[in-house]
């Protein structure tokens, strides 16, 4: 039988285990990607491993997340990052430069290739025929060090496309279609791949939009072909050497198939507070709007920018409304103003700024309170944006556009104009100068990174301890993110650097005295958290898991957890359990004694944990689905102390 093409990339790529679902595999590493909000903390890690320069093909280091220079705290960061890049053999991608995602696509992404990234939104990779997956900075770092990256064999969804997108509907409804279908859980353990006759009128940009948002499904990863298209795509990038034919034989089958006719699509929003809450714009037309938000590595491409351009040409903004453009890459910056579309931007009142990630994690452009806010980003999780009782909605360019000009939610198609339909410049300006390539390793090993007042060495952490007596310090409900767990924007991210100081925030959107609580409970063994479904969903910051581990958090029991953090946890000595019955979680009441004894035991021996509930006087089970190797890793107490150990 022949094989898909998520299939061949992991089989070419299988340096352990064996393609059998759910079975650990381990794959080889070819590029990967860390960006400011996770590279600090990376670079500190190959500086604790005594790494002498990385052992991967090509890593890439961006700067795109923490651009606002407040004070000293982020121009600090990015002058050590800077350092840490010549000392390791290390791309740099000066700050301005772009967003990560997009910017890697356009210089190094190459089709047949795997790509680990520092950041949950690295599976964008996926556009241009690449195996690129999200992970936490951790493994990302021991990738650079040249290990394999370990995971479970996922299962292969096929989505098969067919048709095409009628005016006014575009990539992000594609991507919102399977939200809506699947919500935020439905990819959980599943590579989703897309083929079809409906790929011929999606370019490598729109495909990267449907990728990145992959992560909002839970996905492992998501994957197109590299076909014609990706060879137009990196001929126009002055890349064309760099292409591979990789598509799918065609006698190949997948795990799950689906069909998307792209004829039959609607423009569709996401509506507060959850990338799953997915309608057709009509059905929430004419509700009042304060922003519209153009841009991120969701819908970074020349089009998502022109498309909206043409379409406030000649107009005003409504006088209610701020529209915030903010280019996802340098040199898509330059081509919109070579082709007059910034021009037509500016003059319609739009707030043009600098090109990185910005308001999409929450560095500037926050929304007013109760306001709505339709954002062509991925994620609309509660106080990302920046602030607190925000109303984020997720759509497409053309319905931020409309709702732009009429100060209300606007199905675009109710505009009175015809589509400006607009491609991919074929010719476009390069630009390259601000990618800084790594030095030699005799010019390296001169170079000694600067490290600010506000980088902090990385926490020590003792072994897991066999027997465990610690009460649920907190509960939480379904679809916890990594925003809830550990915010980001301006307000904490400078701290990324400084654990016992961003510690102070863990879980301070739900529970502001979850910090003072954790002092309470610290020398008496640490603490507990229960979760509902799917808990960690979102960001790959490994924050989230090291925080609240330096505030002695030991266990974490859920429901389910999303892949990524589960990863993380793991990697900091926290153990993840998964209640077997789920009504057990109705049961448990913060405050709650959980005891745990012989871990060591039953995490080898077997696989689930007896808890004591020694406030109620009841024991359940809990699984752990650990694989050997994690087992040794969350008794060591992170994946650091069993690395020393194991060398």
């Amino acid at each position: 039988m022949g094989k898909n093409v998520a299939q061949k990339l992991i089989e070419s790529h299988l340096v352990e285990g064996e393609m059998i679902p759910e079975k650990e595999i381990g794959i080889r590493i070819d590029q990967t990607l860390t960006q400011d909000a996770t590279g600090t903390l990376v670079m500190l890690e190959l500086e604790a491993m005594g790494l002498d320069r990385v052992k991967t093909d090509l890593s890439v280091q961006y700067v795109d997340h923490n651009l606002i220079q407040e004070d000293h705290r982020n121009p600090d960061d990015h002058l050590f990052l800077y350092g840490a890049c010549l000392r390791f053999g290390i791309w740099y991608s000066r700050a301005g430069n772009g967003v990560s995602h997009p910017v890697h696509q356009e210089r190094f992404g190459k089709p047949g290739k795997t790509l680990l990234g520092a950041d949950s939104h690295a599976c964008a990779a996926g556009a241009i025929g690449m195996l690129a997956i999200g992970t936490g900075g951790l493994e990302a770092a021991m990738a650079m060090a040249g290990q394999p990256f370990y995971l479970r064999m996922p299962k292969i969804r096929g989505v098969r496309l067919t048709g095409e997108l009628p005016d006014w509907v575009s990539a992000k409804d594609v991507i919102l279609e399977m939200l809506r279908r699947h919500g935020v859980r439905g990819g959980l353990g599943f590579v989703t791949e897309y083929h079809g006759p409906g790929l011929r009128c999606l370019s490598a940009m729109d495909r990267h939009v449907i990728a990145n948002m992959g992560a909002e499904l839970g996905c492992t990863a998501t994957v197109f072909p590299s076909d014609e298209e990706t060879r137009r795509f990196l001929r126009s990038q002055g890349r064309e050497k760099d292409w591979i034919e990789l598509v799918a034989d065609p006698d190949a089958s997948y795990d799950d198939e689906e069909e998307i006719v792209l004829s039959s699509l609607e423009p569709l929003i996401a509506m507060p507070q959850s990338p799953e809450n997915v309608v057709p714009v009509r059905e929430v037309a004419g509700q009042e709007i304060y922003q519209a938000y153009i841009g991120s590595s969701a819908n970074p491409g020349y089009r998502d920018f022109a498309v909206p351009a043409l379409m406030v040409k000649g107009r005003r903004v409504h006088e209610r409304v701020s529209l915030d453009v903010n280019p996802a890459s340098r040199q898509i910056l330059e081509n919109l103003v070579r082709d007059g579309h910034l021009l037509s931007l500016i003059h319609s009142g739009a707030r043009i700024h600098q090109a990185g990630c910005n308001g999409c994690i929450g560095m500037g452009q926050a929304p007013a309170t109760d306001k709505i806010s339709i954002r062509t980003v991925p994620r609309n999780f509660p106080g990302r944006s920046g602030t607190r009782e925000d109303k984020v909605c997720l759509a497409s360019p053309e319905t931020a556009a409309a709702s732009a000009l009429f100060g209300v939610i606007t199905d675009p198609r109710t505009l009175d104009m015809p589509y400006p339909r607009v491609s991919e410049p074929e010719n476009p300006i390069l630009n390259t100068e601000m990618l800084l390539p790594p030095l030699s390793h005799e010019e390296a090993l001169q170079v000694e990174p600067t490290k600010g007042p506000n980088i902090e060495s990385l926490p020590t952490f003792d072994e897991l301890p066999s027997d465990l007596a610690i009460p649920v310090l907190l509960k939480v409900g379904d679809d916890m993110s990594t925003d809830e767990i550990l915010p980001a924007g301006a307000r904490v991210l400078p701290y990324r650097s400084n654990i016992p100081k961003i510690s102070e925030f863990a879980f301070s959107v739900v529970d502001e005295t979850y910090h003072r609580r954790t002092h309470d409970v610290l020398e008496s063994g640490g603490h507990a958290i229960l979760g509902g479904s799917n808990y960690g969903q979102g960001s790959s910051r490994e924050h989230a898991a090291l925080a609240p581990r330096y505030l002695g958090l030991r266990v974490v029991i859920a429901k389910s957890f999303a892949r990524i953090h589960r990863g993380n946890l793991i990697n900091f000595g926290i153990l993840p359990l998964t209640l077997e019955d789920e009504e057990e979680y109705d049961r448990i009441e913060e405050g709650d004694v959980l005891k745990l004894t012989n871990l060591y035991h039953q995490l080898k021996d077997t696989d689930r944990v007896e808890v004591e509930n020694t406030t109620k006087g009841t024991k359940f089970a809990a699984g752990h689905d650990l694989s050997p190797r994690q087992i040794e890793i969350v008794t060591a107490g992170g994946l650091i102390n069993w690395a020393r150990a194991s060398v």
